[in-house]
């Protein structure tokens, strides 16, 4: 089903749908599925891959909720320095005489009031303690301002940083995972999101400055300055706070979500703007293909939009996402952001795959939804490469087993990559109907949405929609470490059938056996079909008719798991005398199958009895190459004992099953 848009461009912006989708084959090349965010993830994963473990990185305390952030700062992109007052309305939740935001050390405090009274503080261990004149009661709401400046360290992934593009000075944040405490006063953990915020920048008339949601106003202000005003309406957690000033152009182009216009606003250095034009399609095509299938967008009532950094990669803060540039595959992963990271933000650096492997999935799902039809063989090409390269240790978990170090909680092979390919086995398993439904209600969980989620709340969500225990699962692919490689034995029995041996063994010894549906595509010189075994334990044995007499399997055909070295084996048939007859399942359900092996002659007769000695059921069959499978229904049949009775020239096999 084709999506419509209808896009109304502003500033002379014009943008021809027709010819960016006649663009395909060329944007598939150059932006497949492998290259999704890779700018972004292998600089999170490399350029800070040290522990820092001697570092607390919130010591705010607990005792209050923080309502509303007001944030007045004074910044020349041309000069590292900051001067600030951010004023912080929140709500005591335990009767205190002292609360603590999280500030670096290296800032200075100049002073706290209350109400225009000063409060007396310390700013220790990089920690701001404010301290009360009397206890103040749980539920008390207030307000205090904290006055600061300096030059913010350079920590984090540059979390405050001057630069330049084509010769002219820049600023611009990127707080993720600690680095919100570097340049202003907050709470920098992931468990208190404020309700909104305002910002007030004051900064060279000749730049425009950038900050979350809505731009209110730009006022000039003597001495060649301007004073630029973005209101944020939606709660927010800290490291998703943002500004950025430079000379950016701007211009807006628009996306109808069914009865709202939603502005998509992109501000981009004059030397990229038709880059930056040119690429705004792929967001349009994103945001409604992610609207359709996991709601409203989180923040319909405000804007999306792109602001030009200086980093390699992308950062999805809050309705305005730090971009590089505007690659297809790097668009959509930090659009998805907005539902999965930023609308829900994970719990727990642990948890970071809720935010990456979430985004990184989407960015798959947006690229294949576009081009599988049409690019299928680049498509799973592409599949094939995340796998081969989860695969290429033995080891390493989803989940993030030392959050102090920040290249491990950004590790590209496992959070990302892993973790979405995770949530492609979970498709899998369930069936897109199932998978799509249980994300969209966990997308949009009133006890989630615009707070916090752990990977538990998730699988709630998945176990309901889907009613089964995925318990199992969740222990072997987000908590367990490596992954299956299959064998297959398989074996042709008449000219239908196939009996189908799976082994398998694991790559880490966290997991001894991976619970998974596997997909065998059978084929010869002319036909082709594909069978799904549920592999639920070592040396399983499936029998399934296929049609016709295969000379080869592949394993996986579409690379929905992870999984490495599989080999598939064609074996002879070699029963011994005593097991010429075998029954499977045994105990027997609603149907059952007589698998006969190395007869003699061409036909044989199967009989069941009960164990009254009524015969209930008989066929005669024709025996191709020495063997047969015979299905048998007994869905009617009451519980208990049954004979099975083969007879072929002379000679009788009897078996015993239970119902």
């Amino acid at each position: 089903m084709k999506i419509w848009l209808r896009v109304i461009l502003v500033l002379g912006l014009s943008i021809n749908l027709s010819s960016s989708f006649a663009q395909k084959d060329k944007q598939i090349v150059s932006h497949n599925l492998e290259e999704i965010a890779a700018m972004e993830r292998e600089r999170f994963a490399n350029q800070l891959n040290q522990n820092l473990a001697t570092t607390s990185f919130t010591n705010s305390s607990t005792d209050f909720d923080v309502n509303y952030y007001r944030c007045e700062w004074e910044i020349d992109p041309a000069v590292r320095f900051l001067s600030g007052k951010v004023t912080v309305y929140y709500t005591i939740t335990r009767n205190t005489s002292a609360i603590s935001l999280d500030l670096i050390n290296g800032l200075t405090v100049e002073g706290v009031t209350q109400r225009s009274s000063p409060l007396s503080f310390q700013h220790t261990n990089n920690t701001i303690q404010v301290n009360f004149p009397a206890s103040v009661s749980s539920g008390k709401r207030d307000s205090i301002s904290i006055t600061y400046s300096g030059v913010p360290p350079n920590t984090g992934f540059g979390s405050f940083v001057n630069s330049s593009h084509n010769g002219t000075p820049i600023v611009w944040t990127l707080s993720a995972p600690y680095g919100s405490r570097d340049w202003w006063p907050c709470k920098n953990g992931l468990d208190d999101k404020a309700d909104s915020m305002d910002v007030f920048i004051t900064h060279p008339a000749q730049y425009k400055a950038v900050a979350n949601g809505l731009r209110q106003s730009e006022v000039g202000l003597a001495n060649g300055k301007k004073r630029t005003h973005w209101k944020h309406r939606y709660p927010i957690t800290t490291y998703l706070v943002c500004l950025a000033i430079t000379n950016y152009s701007e211009f807006t182009a628009n996306v109808q979500l069914g009865k709202n216009l939603l502005p998509i606003q992109t501000f981009c250095y004059p030397e990229s703007l038709t880059a930056f034009q040119q690429g705004t399609t792929n967001t349009l095509f994103a945001m409604a293909l992610f609207h359709k299938h996991f709601g409203d967008y989180p923040f319909l009532n405000e804007k999306y939009g792109h602001i030009q950094f200086g980093w390699g990669g992308g950062m999805e803060h809050q309705t305005g996402s730090f971009m590089v540039n505007l690659s297809e595959g790097l668009v959509a992963h930090e659009l998805a952001h907005q539902w999965f990271g930023d609308k829900i933000t994970c719990a727990s650096w642990e948890d970071i795959w809720l935010n990456e492997g979430f985004a990184t999935f989407l960015a798959s799902f947006y690229m294949e939804d576009k081009y599988m039809p049409i690019q299928r063989n680049i498509s799973l090409a592409n599949r094939q490469n995340q796998v081969n390269t989860i695969t290429s240790l033995p080891d390493g978990s989803v989940w993030v087993d030392d959050t102090t170090n920040v290249g491990r909680i950004f590790n590209s092979r496992l959070t990302y990559r892993k973790g979405s390919h995770l949530l492609y086995m979970l498709r899998w398993m369930l069936g897109d109907d199932v998978f799509f439904k249980a994300i969209k209600n966990y997308a949009n969980d009133p006890k989630l949405h615009y707070g916090f989620a752990k990977t538990i709340d998730l699988q709630r969500h998945l176990e309901e929609a889907s009613g089964r225990d995925l318990t199992e699962f969740f222990k072997d692919w987000y908590k367990g470490q490596g992954y299956p490689s299959y064998l297959v034995q398989w074996t042709p029995i008449g000219d239908e059938h196939v009996r189908i041996k799976m082994s398998q063994t694991t790559s880490h010894p966290s997991v001894d056996f991976f619970e998974l549906p596997v997909a065998l595509k059978f084929k010869n010189a002319t036909q082709e079909t594909t069978v799904v075994v549920d592999n639920q334990k070592n040396g399983e044995i499936f029998f399934r008719k296929i049609g016709f007499v295969p000379d080869a399997v592949i394993i996986d055909p579409e690379y929905w798991l992870i999984s490495r070295n599989n080999v598939a084996q064609r074996v002879n048939d070699d029963a011994s005398e005593e097991n010429m007859v075998k029954v499977s399942p045994n105990p027997i359900q609603d149907q059952f199958s007589v698998y006969l092996r190395n007869f003699n002659q061409p036909i044989a007769s199967i009989s069941v009895y009960n164990m009254q000695g009524k015969k209930i059921y008989n066929r005669t069959v024709n025996l191709i190459e020495r063997s047969n499978v015979t299905e048998i229904p007994s869905v009617s049949w009451a519980n208990g004992l049954y004979l099975i009775k083969v007879e072929s020239n002379g000679s009788s096999y009897v078996s015993k099953v239970l119902k």
